[in-house]
């Protein structure tokens, strides 16, 4: 697992010329379970740096936006999911929630492939005018078609730090091997040229040791000047295993007699605060 970013780490990350395109996100994910039953795998992934107010860039490097294509983005896989645009939503929900961000949003996630895509979590990065990070919110799906979003935001207003711990009450239905209760802790790195999620899962039986460690990592590449071909080459099974991964785990923990808990109902409100 990654370690524990240095206390020199906690400081507000600037925006720069780095985010002023779509650009690559190349690098692995990697998953630990501690109890009842240990479980850990780790495999590359990837996925895009995605500054909204510049998607039409993705056009311009002949990848498909909100359009069929070998590689491509479509608004309507995020946020209100209704095709909208995603720089107005965003937007708007900050300013409900009283946060001030009003610099580049910048979104990770993976892109559709051949016209197929999950993304079982993205991030929002939301900026200020100066460039610092003011909140994070994390779009998290599962297997059900269902999503829910956590919003990471200090209270006072100020902005967040590469490193810095932020919590989160459980409210989401993810995994039939994890009940809905306890708290997410998640921390980041903010950095032009790498990036890093960390999310840590305290259930209520356990609030020291966590049960769940997942950090998601990679560093910034330029899209492919060539295209979408060469990395959908390079890239050609990812999106199709994202789920079988999904499955070939579940099926590890079912043999492994790992407890497993039904579905609940969705949540009232799409949208929890970090506490």
């Amino acid at each position: 697992m990654t370690a524990r970013l240095p206390d020199s780490a906690l400081r507000p990350e600037r925006s720069s010329g780095a985010l002023d395109a779509p650009a690559l996100i190349a690098g692995e994910v990697t998953h630990r379970r501690t109890r009842p039953a240990a479980n850990a795998f780790s495999y590359p992934a990837f996925c895009l740096r995605l500054p909204l107010s510049r998607l039409a860039r993705l056009v311009e490097g002949g990848f498909a936006l909100n359009a069929r294509g070998l590689v491509g983005f479509h608004e309507r896989d995020h946020g209100p999911r209704d095709g909208s645009p995603l720089d107005a939503w965003i937007r708007a929900l900050l300013a409900r929630e009283g946060v001030r961000a009003e610099g580049e949003v910048v979104l990770y996630a993976f892109p559709r492939m051949l016209g197929y895509v999950f993304n079982p979590v993205s991030f929002w990065v939301c900026h200020d005018g100066d460039g610092a990070v003011r909140a994070v919110l994390v779009e998290v799906n599962n297997t059900f078609g269902e999503s829910h979003q956590y919003l990471l935001a200090h209270d006072d207003g100020r902005p967040l730090a590469s490193g810095q711990t932020l919590t989160a009450a459980k409210e989401f239905h993810v995994s039939p091997f994890c009940a809905v209760r306890g708290r997410y802790a998640f921390r980041f790195h903010f950095g032009p040229g790498r990036w890093l999620a960390r999310i840590d899962y305290f259930d209520a039986d356990d609030d020291t040791n966590p049960l769940l460690e997942t950090h998601i990592s990679g560093a910034a590449e330029p899209l492919p000047a060539r295209g979408p071909l060469p990395l959908f080459w390079r890239y050609r099974w990812f999106t199709l295993g994202v789920v079988a991964r999904i499955h070939w785990q579940a099926a590890k923990l079912w043999f492994k007699r790992v407890p497993f808990f039904t579905k609940p109902s969705p949540p009232p409100q799409p949208l929890t605060r970090n506490s």
